[in-house]
């Protein structure tokens, strides 16, 4: 090609598999007249994007150049080739070189390009001190407002989750991998704050993680913050993964992409949140368990995590109750939940609220330990009512790990009468959670489970929006079949005759599951004290009433869940 002696020319690099890093970053700096840091950042450039314009030149200057390049180049044994096109002039010294750095890129015409000189183990071979160093290396040759950065936040309690899919999608074989430092804990990492330099640069540090119980035998190890930089074909792009805090609220996940500015930029990123969600769904490393929102002491919203319950295995005939009792709580949880799918084929509701109420000690707590050992499956969530103020983040994992079974115990102690309020727009925390239960879609798989020792409390809230309860179940005080097996079961090892046994049902009318249990401790603990340790007679059962019913007075009778009418000695 003929070119004219005024005419500016473009020398560009091309990309190819055999020359080294060190070869090309010497001949720009020899060459080209470039510092030690543009040769770097061209070569990059050339690496990553196919190819590199190093600059124009007048066509005499840029002759010179390339004979003088191409005789090192041969002299060396290399194949890198270096081409001259018509370009645009630039600003240009009496010298003949270029009184300003261009560093324009030429995307490659065959798709990905190799990695010039730069396999993988001399990228990782590279050491960088600050944030900004890494990603000026990652996208060499584009300036900051080339680059296009987009985030999401999820939610504290995912964050096994995300972390789980982080892993997945971005960790396989990332070209670097960082972690940050994090100077101001207060303060949200972002790709912005990475790119700065000076006294506010972000330090690169070893990763920093902190183990995540998730009730497995190994917990889920959840990075703190990192940037990965990775590339997709032939477009290189960053994810940085960081706490998002907000003063008041729960610490939530910030992942956030940032890649070039163009059409194809932003067709990754929405293919990458795309399937970032879809990973994160299926991860879900709570389903099937049994969890509760780890909270701050001051109930403010904040929360730390999720907390997995790791409840004994209840089985049906560990479950003392009436029978007509237990047939009610199967045909309106354990059988319902089989029904779900026909009931939803008939365009039937899905959704159900039951109420366990009855005095205390009478065995709620245990009944619901069995429903959620026996709905195979499900999520069980416990909110007590100190945790209400956490009603949306309970809700939003119900939805999301469906089907679930939302149980919140005490609710009488939510329900507060309007005249008790300080203003009249005040509504009171169970009208929050009727609220709750009203916004469900129809075929939504959660089932509400409340328990109270005061359903008087309850009712009027209760009768007022009809529906969102659909089965009230009394957990009574202990029958005389119920106290027989109760004093059986909780007697262990002891040897217990069956007229102990006998009188033991007798002389405990009207006293709860949890008096019987106690009962029992202490008739094992006199029969050591005064016989064998064994074997229950009637002067220690005796003893132990007495302690139990008289000796103490009234309110130990009511503290252990006594009895509610009168005990004859």
């Amino acid at each position: 090609m003929r070119h004219t002696p005024d005419e500016a020319l473009q020398l560009v690099i091309h990309n190819d598999d055999q020359t080294p890093w060190a070869f090309v970053v010497d001949l720009i700096c020899s060459v080209f007249s470039r510092s030690e840091a543009e040769a770097e950042a061209l070569t990059a450039t050339v690496s990553q994007q196919g190819k590199a314009v190093c600059g124009s030149y007048p066509s005499a200057v840029a002759k010179a150049m390339l004979e003088a390049a191409e005789q090192r180049i041969k002299a060396a044994g290399h194949p890198l080739r270096i081409t001259a096109a018509p370009g645009e002039t630039d600003a240009v010294a009496a010298t003949g070189r270029p009184t300003r750095v261009s560093l324009r890129v030429t995307a490659a015409s065959d798709g990905a390009a190799p990695a010039i000189g730069h396999p993988a183990q001399d990228s990782r071979e590279r050491k960088f001190k600050y944030a900004h160093e890494a990603i000026a290396w990652h996208f060499s040759g584009l300036a900051h407002d080339e680059i296009i950065a987009t985030s999401r936040q999820f939610p504290g309690h995912m964050r096994a989750d995300v972390q789980v899919a982080l892993d997945k999608l971005f960790s396989a074989s990332p070209i670097r991998f960082f972690g940050l430092y994090e100077q101001h804990r207060y303060e949200t990492l972002t790709y912005a704050a990475l790119t700065k330099d000076g006294q506010y640069a972000v330090t690169i540090s070893a990763a920093q993680f902190q183990e995540v119980d998730i009730g497995e035998s190994e917990p889920v190890k959840c990075l703190n913050n990192g940037l990965w930089l990775n590339r997709d074909g032939d477009l290189h792009y960053a994810v940085v993964l960081s706490f998002h805090r907000e003063y008041g609220r729960e610490a939530g996940t910030c992942v956030e992409i940032a890649v070039p500015a163009g059409e194809a930029g932003v067709a990754l990123v929405d293919r990458c949140f795309a399937q970032l969600e879809a990973a994160i769904n299926a991860a879900r490393s709570y389903r099937g368990k049994v969890l509760s929102l780890e909270t701050e002491g001051d109930y403010q919203g904040r929360s730390k995590g999720v907390m997995v319950h790791r409840l004994p295995q209840v089985q049906r005939d560990a479950v003392i109750l009436p029978e007509q009792t237990l047939r009610l709580l199967d045909r309106n949880v354990i059988r319902f939940i089989e029904s779900r799918e026909a009931l939803r084929r008939l365009g039937q509701s899905t959704r159900k609220g039951i109420l366990l109420y009855g005095p205390p000690g009478t065995g709620k707590t245990h009944t619901i330990r069995y429903l959620a050992a026996n709905l195979p499956g499900h999520t069980t969530l416990i909110i007590t009512a100190g945790q209400m103020g956490l009603l949306s983040q309970y809700m939003t994992l119900a939805r999301l790990l469906q089907p679930t079974t939302v149980v919140i115990e005490d609710v009488d102690l939510i329900a507060r009468d309007r005249e008790t309020m300080g203003s009249p727009c005040e509504e009171s925390l169970l009208n929050t959670l009727l609220n709750e239960m009203d916004g469900l879609k129809d075929n939504a798989d959660i089932l509400f489970v409340l328990t109270t020792n005061r359903p008087e409390q309850l009712e009027v809230a209760l009768t007022g929006r009809p529906g969102r309860i659909d089965q009230a179940i009394e957990v009574p005080l202990p029958d005389d079949a119920c106290r027989e097996k109760l004093v059986r079961l909780y007697g262990g090892g002891l040897k217990l005759s069956d007229g102990i046994v006998s009188e033991a049902v007798a002389r405990t009318k009207g006293v709860s599951a949890a008096f019987i249990k106690e009962l029992m401790r202490r008739a094992a603990q006199t029969s050591i004290m005064q016989g064998d340790g064994e074997a229950v007679t009637s002067r220690d059962l005796a003893e132990a009433l007495d302690d139990m019913l008289f000796t103490g007075g009234r309110l130990n009778v009511r503290l252990l869940g006594g009895a509610t009418e009168e005990i004859s000695g």
